[in-house]
């Protein structure tokens, strides 16, 4: 089923457009009006400067012109190359820009009927979690000379590109904001993707052309996949952003890388190059401009040396301006960080390419009515080596279930914190000295809850970072397992955009992080006494389960599981049960039950068990606490 779409400020383009349709009038966004307010936040808008429809700007405009490609993009006079690059990549793919641009053949003009027209646009970009739908109207900024002052392009007529960058500077507050960002931020925000930033060893890359190598497969497995990449060069402290190197490149500056190829080099080449094989990446520039002059540039000796029809042949195309190829190998020479946005393709199979993809929502808050903090979603992709591997659940706990249990937790240590002292207190007093020690423990009580909530509230979900373990372990957790040889998880922390605040004074985004650690928390089983394949076991506590994996080879299993519970009542059991997988029925093995202690830590366990159809006996560890962070 397609996701749920939120529209922005509550706008729905549908209803919008047929009110102006029946009043005969263009569309006016009264969230976004041509004014300085939508321009800027703090510089001052051009002398001359004036908002024109398209209408106005040529006689025949279009949304598309000939299609869709990375030559429609040219960047403007805002510093938002970040955006255009992403847009550049995104423009390359048409099932991702469809996305973005939803309704595309309802939206062009159309000549032979004027009166279908009603001057209203929308777009899509993925913000934390879910689609959200920006509606604009089709005034945009030009300058004294009548130019568009910002993204425009190629061709006149086509007006997809500004009416999209319209749209972003909307859903930030105002198009200054889009000034100075993260591709990988414009990345997410077009495809709901991962984005992997990568900061590249240019001494190891280019001393060691294995690890080139492999770098460059990597990269390329991932385009065949249809992952947009954007690449820059990281200027020196100090240094000026946008400074060009010898070699035309422009420093601080966000390029998209459109191709790979390898090539088997001819023997017209081999004078020229020491390799037989060559490493190729096409990249470009967001300008417009072909930057590079080193091998394999436009004018350079490699590339004069070939014909058009050979290049061709050998795949080195260039389909604008903006656009030049370069070997791997100088490409490490000179970038240092790279931004791959990963896609979970969705499949009803899930071969063993696909990554499948787990959304968790969460947030830092207080327990005691505090402002909380911008919230934060965890997606979680899974690569699988084979279908059967992948992401184990133990249970899925809603973070609101999940915060009672641990709140009763935290309130039952509490109450036998304090009842523990007062129980002390008496048992050490002397009779004639009762009377004055009771006071003594009822202040003592009360001062232990006062350091209690000076310190933190332990229903809170905002224990800071690791460096702070005494309450890392009260921060949202998520719980997954990974089974199988050869899987990798990915994961992405985002939090709320704050661009929109920067016309407040702040916008920055707040830092954050995550940590991945093993449990903690263990119960590890094994089992013996059983000979036959295909057993497996399950462990519950209250209304919680946990399954292990199938042992499938003959001989006693050993599961080695590991699991987690929070008890909300300390007299519940765990019960553990033996199962065999059968074709049609699973068929009950046997199963015990436990009682853990108020506090115990790494208990060994020997357990007979009972009620079913066979005989046997497992060993258990388990450790458990009044306290989540003693363990």
């Amino acid at each position: 089923m397609p996701k749920k779409v939120c529209k922005f400020q509550g706008q729905c383009y549908h209803k919008l457009k047929r009110s102006c349709l029946r009043r005969g009038a263009l569309f006016q966004d009264p969230f976004f009006p041509p004014s300085a307010e939508s321009l800027f936040y703090k510089r001052t808008p051009p002398p001359g400067l004036m908002w024109k429809r398209p209408r106005e700007l040529c006689k025949d405009p279009r949304l598309f012109v000939d299609g869709i490609s990375t030559r429609d993009l040219h960047q403007g006079s805002l510093g938002n190359c970040w955006m255009v690059a992403a847009t550049s990549c995104l423009a390359a793919e048409s099932s991702l820009w469809k996305k973005v641009i939803p309704d595309h053949a309802e939206q062009e003009w159309h000549p032979k009927r004027p009166d279908l027209y009603a001057g209203i646009f929308h777009f899509r970009f993925w913000r934390l979690g879910q689609w959200t739908d920006v509606v604009v109207d089709d005034r945009l900024p030009v300058s004294e000379d009548g130019a568009l002052l910002f993204c425009r392009s190629a061709t006149p007529r086509e007006f997809w590109s500004a009416l999209l960058e319209k749209a972003y500077a909307k859903l930030n507050g105002c198009y200054e904001a889009l000034e100075g960002g993260n591709t990988a931020e414009a990345l997410v925000d077009f495809t709901g993707g991962v984005s992997e930033p990568l900061n590249l060893n240019q001494e190891e890359l280019i001393q060691h052309a294995d690890q080139r190598k492999m770098l460059f497969q990597t990269l390329a497995h991932a385009h065949s996949h249809k992952a947009l990449i954007t690449c820059s060069i990281r200027p020196a402290e100090g240094e000026q952003v946008e400074s060009v190197l010898d070699c035309g490149l422009i420093k601080g500056h966000a390029y998209g890388v459109t191709a790979f190829k390898k090539l088997r080099m001819s023997e017209i080449l081999n004078g020229m190059c020491n390799a037989t094989r060559l490493h190729m990446v096409r990249m470009r520039n967001p300008w417009g401009t072909a930057d590079w002059t080193g091998a394999w540039s436009l004018g350079s000796p490699q590339w004069q040396q070939l014909s058009r029809r050979e290049r061709e042949k050998m795949g080195l195309v260039v389909r604008d301006v903006g656009e030049f190829w370069m070997e791997f190998e100088d490409f490490c020479r000179y970038f240092t960080d790279m931004v791959v946005c990963r896609l979970a393709e969705k499949s009803l199979l899930w071969p063993q390419t696909h990554w499948r993809e787990v959304c968790c929502q969460g947030a830092w808050t207080y327990a005691s009515g505090i402002q909380p903090p911008p919230s934060s979603s965890c997606h979680l992709n899974i690569k699988n080596q084979r279908p059967s591997t992948g992401l184990q659940w133990s249970k899925q706990r809603p973070a609101q279930r999940r915060d009672k249990k641990e709140q009763r937790l935290s309130e039952r240590q509490k109450e036998g914190q304090i009842q523990g002292q007062k129980q002390k207190k008496k048992e050490e007093v002397k009779p004639k000295q009762i009377k004055g020690r009771r006071e003594h423990v009822k202040k003592q009580a009360e001062g232990t809850e006062m350091r209690w909530e000076r310190q933190i509230d332990r229903r809170s979900r905002c224990g800071g970072c690791i460096n702070h373990r005494d309450t890392f372990l009260y921060n949202p957790q998520f719980l997954f397992e990974l089974t199988g040889d050869g899987a990798e998880v990915l994961i992405c922390l985002q939090q709320e955009d704050r661009r929109m605040k920067r016309r407040e004074g702040s916008g920055e985004n707040l830092p954050i992080g995550f940590e991945v650690l093993r449990l903690w928390i263990s119960q590890k089983l094994d089992q013996s006494c059983f000979d036959s394949p295909d057993v497996y076991a399950v462990i519950r506590c209250e209304e919680d389960s946990v399954r292990t994996t199938i042992f499938k080879k003959d001989g006693s299993p050993e599961f080695n599981t590991k699991a987690i519970f929070y008890n909300r009542n300390p007299k519940s059991k765990i019960s553990i049960e033996l199962w065999k997988r059968g074709l049609l029925l699973d068929t009950f093995l046997g199963g015990a039950q436990i009682q853990t202690g108020g506090h115990e830590r790494c208990q060994n366990r020997v357990i007979d068990l009972h009620g079913g159809q066979s005989r046997g006996c497992v060993f258990i560890e388990t450790s458990s606490s009044q306290s989540l962070t003693d363990l």
